[in-house]
Parts: C-alpha cells; sequence; structure tokens
C-alpha cells in the first residue's frame, strides 16, 4: 500500500495522510516520467486586434498542446476555486463539530437544567468526588497547595491524588468556570466537553490521516464520541470520556514507524503523553497496550516492514520515555511511593468483567437500552463497557470479513477481538452464568495490570469499530458498480439499523439535596478551625459523598473526615487498595442508623471509642442536616454520645471543640 495524500486537504510535512497513513509502509516514490516529445506552441495572437504579422501565418494548436493545458489547468486550479473548495470544507468541518456538540448538549440537557441539584440517578459518589478535585484545582492555582496529595479530607491520614484520578490536567484549565460558577457546573462542562470532544479529535485524525471521505471520518467519530460506554461514563466519569488527546497520541505512534524525525516526533508523543497522564492513566495504559497489539498484528503480516520501521520507531519511542520520564518521575514516585499509596485494587473492583451477552445488548442510556435488562451484564451502570447490540456486532463482523484483504481491517480485528477478550474478567460468563476462567486470570497480578479494571477494556473495541466503520463508508462510497444509488441506500440502511438502537439519550438523574445553608452562609466558621474537622452525620464515605459537595462548594476551606477515595488498607501505605480510609466504628454504626431508621443503645465502651474517633480526626463541630434521611434517629443516636444538639440555620449541631482538644 503506498501513501495517498487526501484531495480535500494539504498533507502533513511529517506525516503520509490517507488510508495508508496508519500503516508502517515507507512511502514509494514514483519514477519521474519520461520527457515528452516537444510540442510547437502557437505564439499569443495580438492583442487588440493587431494584425498579424506579415509571413507569420497563424497556426492551429495540436491534440498534445490542448491535452497538456488541460493537465496543467487540472493540477494548477484558479486560487479562487482553491478557495471555494477550501471553504467548503471548512465549512463541513464546522457543521461536523457543531453537531458533535448538540449531541453532548443533548445528553447532557437534564443536568444542565440544574448542575448543582441534578446528579445521577444511579450513583451520586463519583460526581461528588470529581466536584472535589476540581475545587483541589481552584486551591492548586490560587494558594499554590501540593497538587499530588491532600489532607482537606480523610484527615488526618490525607489521600493520595495522584493515586486517585485527580484530573489536574482538566481541573486546572477549569479554574475560572469553578471560581465563576461553582465546581457543579465545571463538572457538566466537563461532560459536554469530553463528549464533544473526543468525538471531534478522532474526527480530525481520522479525516486526516486515515480516510479521505468526510462523512467516512464522522461515523466513524461519532461512535467513538458517543459509544454506549462513553455515554455509561458520562454521568461518573469525566476523566474516562476525555479522550481527545488519544487519537493524536496514536497518530504520532504511527508517524513514528515512518518519520524522518523521531528525535522532535518522539518529543511531541511525550508532551501528549504527559498531559493524558494527568487525565487518566488507566486509559493511557490501554491506548500504549492497543498501539503494540496493532503495530505487532501489522507486522506479523507484513514483515518485511519492521526493516524500515524499527530503526525511527525505537529512536523515537525512547525520547518519549526519557521525556516524559523526566516529566512524571516525581508525580509518578508520589504516586507508587508517597504517602497513602497502595498496590493494586480491591478483589471486587479487579474481578469487574463484562458478561458475553453484553455485547449483543444495546446500552442503558441508549434509544433501545433497557436498564433491567442489563442489570446482570456489567458491573454496574457506570461500566458498561460494551454493549454495542446485535445489529451493530453483526455489522463489525461483516466488515471484517469484507474488507478481509485489507492489511489494515485485519490487524483492527485481532486488536478489537483480542481486548473484547480480556474485558471477560477472570470469569467468563453468558448471561450471568459463570462458563470457564478467562485469560485475564493469567494477567491479573503482573504490575500495572493489578490496577485495571478489566472491563474497560472493552473501550479498545469501541474505537476498533468505529475506524471500521469508517473504513466501511469510504470503501462502499468507492465501490464502482453500475447502481451506485443502490449502494449508497444500502450503506445509509446498514448505519441506521446499526447505529439507531444505541443512539445517545439524555442522561438520567435525580435531585440531590441542596448545600446546607449553614455552609453557604460560612456559620461554619465560628467553629473549625484551620487544623481542626467538621464532621457530617452520617460520616463521609462511599455512600455518603454530600459532605464532600459541602466542602467542595466552599473551595474546600475546611476539612472532613474519610470520604470516597482510594487508599491503602488501614491507613498502611503499599498495602492493597480499597474505597475509603481507616475502619470507623461510628461511622459504621451512623449509617447503618441511616438505613434503617432504628436508634440503637449504645454503651460507655461505644461512647468512649466515638470520643477517641472524633479527637483522632480533631473535630470542631458534628453537622446533622435537617432534612437527612432519616435525620430524627440519627439526631437521638448522637445525643447518647454527645448530648443534646441545638439547631442553628438548617442543621442539628453539636460544639465538640471542649471534647477534642488537647488538653480534654
Amino acid at each position: 500500500m503506498t501513501p495517498a495524500e487526501p484531495r480535500d486537504s494539504p498533507p502533513d510535512t511529517d506525516a503520509p495522510t490517507g488510508s495508508a497513513s496508519v500503516t508502517t509502509v515507507a512511502p514509494i516514490t514514483p519514477e519521474p516520467p519520461a520527457d515528452p516529445a516537444p510540442v510547437a506552441v502557437p505564439e499569443p495572437a495580438p492583442a487588440d486586434g493587431a494584425p498579424i504579422a506579415a509571413g507569420a501565418a497563424p497556426t492551429r494548436p495540436d491534440a498534445a498542446s490542448v491535452a497538456a493545458d488541460a493537465a496543467r489547468a487540472r493540477s494548477n486550479p484558479a486560487p479562487t476555486t482553491r478557495r471555494r473548495r477550501r471553504w467548503t470544507l471548512r465549512r463541513i468541518d464546522l457543521a461536523v463539530h457543531a453537531v458533535f456538540l448538540l449531541a453532548a448538549l443533548w445528553v447532557t440537557s437534564r443536568i444542565w437544567v440544574d448542575p448543582a441539584g441534578r446528579v445521577a440517578a444511579l450513583y451520586s459518589s463519583d460526581p461528588a468526588q470529581v466536584q472535589f478535585f476540581l475545587a483541589h484545582s481552584v486551591r492548586v492555582v490560587l494558594h499554590g497547595e501540593f497538587p499530588f496529595y491532600t489532607d482537606q479530607f480523610n484527615y488526618p491520614d490525607g489521600v493520595n491524588l495522584m493515586a486517585n484520578t485527580a484530573i489536574l490536567a482538566l481541573g486546572i484549565p477549569m479554574v475560572p468556570i469553578t471560581l465563576l460558577f461553582g465546581p457543579a457546573v465545571s463538572f457538566v462542562t466537563l461532560v459536554t466537553l469530553g463528549l464533544a470532544g473526543t468525538a471531534a479529535a478522532w474526527y480530525r485524525v481520522l479525516s486526516r490521516h486515515v480516510v479521505r471521505l468526510r462523512l467516512a471520518a464522522a461515523v466513524g467519530a461519532w461512535f467513538c464520541g458517543f459509544s454506549p460506554a462513553m455515554l455509561s461514563h458520562a454521568n461518573w466519569h469525566p476523566n474516562i470520556i476525555s479522550e481527545f488527546l488519544l487519537p493524536f497520541i496514536v497518530w504520532r505512534v504511527l508517524v513514528l514507524t515512518r518519520s524522518t524525525r523521531p528525535v522532535r516526533d518522539g518529543a511531541l508523543l511525550a508532551l501528549l503523553v504527559t498531559a493524558q497522564a494527568f487525565i487518566n492513566e488507566e486509559i493511557l495504559l490501554f491506548t500504549a497496550l492497543a498501539c503494540g497489539v496493532f503495530l505487532l498484528a501489522v507486522v506479523a503480516q507484513r514483515r518485511g516492514l519492521w526493516a524500515a520501521a524499527w530503526r525511527p520507531l525505537g529512536v523515537g519511542l525512547a525520547v518519549c520515555a526519557v521525556l516524559a520520564g523526566a516529566l512524571l518521575a516525581y508525580p509518578l514516585y508520589v504516586q507508587f511511593a508517597g504517602p497513602m499509596a497502595y498496590h493494586g485494587l480491591s478483589d471486587t473492583v479487579r474481578d469487574y468483567g463484562n458478561d458475553i451477552a453484553a455485547f449483543f445488548a444495546p446500552g442503558s442510556t441508549t434509544l433501545g437500552g433497557n436498564e433491567r435488562a442489563n442489570v446482570n451484564l456489567a458491573p454496574n451502570y457506570s461500566e458498561e463497557n460494551a454493549f454495542f447490540g446485535w445489529s451493530l456486532s453483526l455489522l463489525a463482523v461483516g466488515i471484517v470479513v469484507w474488507l478481509r484483504r485489507e492489511v489494515l481491517v485485519r490487524a483492527l480485528a485481532v486488536t478489537g477481538a483480542l481486548f473484547a477478550v480480556l474485558s471477560l474478567g477472570e470469569r467468563v460468563s453468558w448471561w450471568d452464568r459463570d462458563l470457564f476462567t478467562g485469560p485475564w486470570e493469567l494477567l491479573v497480578h503482573l504490575p500495572l495490570l493489578d490496577a485495571v479494571v478489566p472491563t474497560r477494556f472493552g473501550m479498545i473495541t469501541t474505537v476498533v469499530i468505529g475506524v471500521l466503520l469508517a473504513f466501511a463508508v469510504e470503501r462502499a462510497a468507492a465501490l464502482r458498480v453500475p447502481d451506485r444509488r443502490t449502494v449508497r441506500i444500502l450503506t445509509v440502511a446498514g448505519l441506521v439499523l446499526a447505529l439507531l438502537p444505541i443512539a445517545p439519550m439524555p442522561l438520567q438523574v435525580t435531585t440531590r439535596p441542596a448545600v446546607p445553608k449553614f455552609i453557604t452562609a460560612d456559620r461554619w466558621r465560628q467553629y473549625v478551625g484551620p487544623d481542626q474537622t467538621l464532621v457530617s452525620v452520617p460520616v463521609p464515605s462511599m455512600g455518603n459523598t454530600d459532605p464532600m459537595r459541602w466542602a467542595a462548594s466552599t473551595d474546600l476551606a475546611f476539612k472532613i473526615p474519610g470520604g470516597y477515595f482510594l487508599a491503602p488498607r488501614n491507613g498502611v501505605t503499599g498495602d492493597p487498595g480499597r474505597f475509603g480510609g481507616r475502619p470507623s466504628g461510628i461511622g459504621d454504626l451512623l449509617e447503618e442508623v441511616a438505613a434503617t431508621g432504628r436508634t440503637p443503645k449504645l454503651d460507655d465502651r461505644q461512647r468512649r471509642r466515638f470520643l477517641d474517633e472524633l479527637r483522632h480526626w480533631r473535630a470542631a463541630i458534628v453537622v446533622l442536616p435537617l432534612n437527612e434521611p432519616n435525620a430524627e434517629p440519627l439526631r437521638r443516636t448522637v445525643e447518647q454520645l454527645l448530648g443534646p444538639a441545638r439547631q442553628e440555620l438548617d442543621v442539628w449541631l453539636w460544639d465538640v471543640r471542649a471534647l477534642t482538644s488537647k488538653s480534654a
């Protein structure tokens, strides 16, 4: 295959364009054409009708001259024509980007109605955590706080933010919006831009470097940006759906295989890798693994390519490793050896895998989706990382069979299939019935892979299907058949049949309690000092993240114990990870009361334990919102420990500074 320049845009000077640009084939230099025989070009006629000089008879242009003039006209169109064509393509690009943005606004429309008062219908923990991280970015920018660790929650142990995806590369650019409108608006803005930006980035790379047809690039980019997996994560994980750097990382890796300036290209790749590391390291790892498998699949089919590709690829990757390693050395040291670092995920998360049936069911957040039908096919609704539907799954297989003679298609098929199998997890199941042990069992304990959620490997398969769709649309448009209209109709019908059932729908949301006036009116400042905490009832945890939103609304002006995060078990650095900090006796007790509504009888031992925990947290006040579910049983329980509460604005308040001071 030889590199081909797209008809609709000038090629990059450092990378080939067209569908062959993603291969490792070296450009083939065509032989110069043989010198044509001299052609007599007639003298131009004198202007203004002047007579021809004596003895000079007018000559008639021959066929060769006319053909040469026509060729020159085609190769050098008039400047006006070129400008008009560029403007037309620019308008097409703008229209495609507008469609992506409108689709993202459609998906997030219900959250935009009330960003502070609406949240994902099923899980509210992740949005609260992201809003907390956005407020942390404000403190990093305005107060110069250490970016990779904080004790503003889980006080006094703190949280290793490098090990918790603190999205610094997203949060810091969002600081102006967070300051002006609050972290809730920043959150929904990130979700909207994450969906639209990912689709736009894939459209840019596909249209400039993979396929020539803009429609083909738009179809592939649409699926990459608005697939069921992306929609599933949109309500909870803006760090995962913000994949707008990944297409450019993949492109720069492929450019290295034929680069004439591998040092420069390796440095550019290093900058992209560094930026992505501060968005989501897991997705970056997936990208590296997918690129490696894809290149190996290409070389396995065309072994002669390795001789030309290994040197620039090796030099570029070495430069990337050195530069990115230097930029990320200290953050990674904090992540793996700093305070509250953990090694590996909990067994529950590590076993998250896709059910085989998940590849054939439409996603819950799509037009044809059914939450109840999908309940046992994915670990939870935020991890629906396959869910292509029957029609798209069959279409993807059909595309591979149809284009099986193409090296790229076979390499893509191998890549997508491999990671689809790995996404099944340690136990392969069909409709929630375990069948046998999966290959992930052999890899789960390897370094780095022990911190991976295996079901998310399905997102690699998603991108593969998007690229296959782009190839299929372009190949269908290029078919030379007598009845081209029928081909177009069949192509459109196939796309509609495959993509309509998984068309994006607005995210399901529910209301959440407002931040108490006691917090927004700054009444807490009368009680809580710089090294003291505000303890909520129930205690902040994975199931109770409202206090994290309270703190985020004040730009983390006060500290809280507990919260939702990943930390080593029992707070011992280097242990396997778990959700939450040290086990809390009073935290578990109040969580049970909140769930059951029953007030237990407490003894002196429990009272002493509660006081010990309050002293460990350096609590200043204990706060129970009046509108908290089961607020009355919770108030009676805490009063057995701390005595009568007093109402201040919209909370019950216990001032415990006298009980937790060092002299107490």
